[in-house]
């Protein structure tokens, strides 16, 4: 019995606790990840969805406020650089997900769409 449990005693260092598992590869973390929001995304907007969206947006009217200055896209191919958006009408077809709001302290970020392509840029 003594011999059972001297042996117990010298694996117990190599019992250890699994590793906590890693954050989502999806959620956006903190920081400026969302100027790596490029392609096609889709704004959801339903309230029952929003937790399968990666961040959460505001749609400012101001440019000189907004973190993402976002030129809209018509044609998805063409949508291959930062702060550049081809808005999809289905979410299948996104590459990203946002849920906007119409509350800026509940934003992750917030998005100004703008007419000139070069006038497009990710801001602190």
């Amino acid at each position: 019995m003594q011999i059972l449990f001297i042996s117990w005693l010298a694996l117990f260092p190599f019992l250890k606790a699994p590793a906590p598992m890693p954050a989502a590869a999806t959620e956006l973390s903190l920081g400026k990840s969302y100027c790596h929001i490029y392609g096609a995304v889709y704004l959801e907007r339903n309230q029952m969805y929003k937790n399968r969206t990666s961040a959460t947006v505001f749609l400012n009217e101001d440019e000189a406020f907004a973190n993402l200055v976002v030129f809209r896209e018509s044609n998805k191919l063409f949508a291959d650089g930062p702060a550049i958006w081809y808005l999809t009408p289905n979410k299948a077809f996104a590459n990203h997900i946002l849920y906007v709001t119409d509350q800026r302290h509940l934003a992750d970020f917030t998005v100004h769409f703008t007419d000139v392509r070069s006038a497009a840029v990710c801001r602190d």
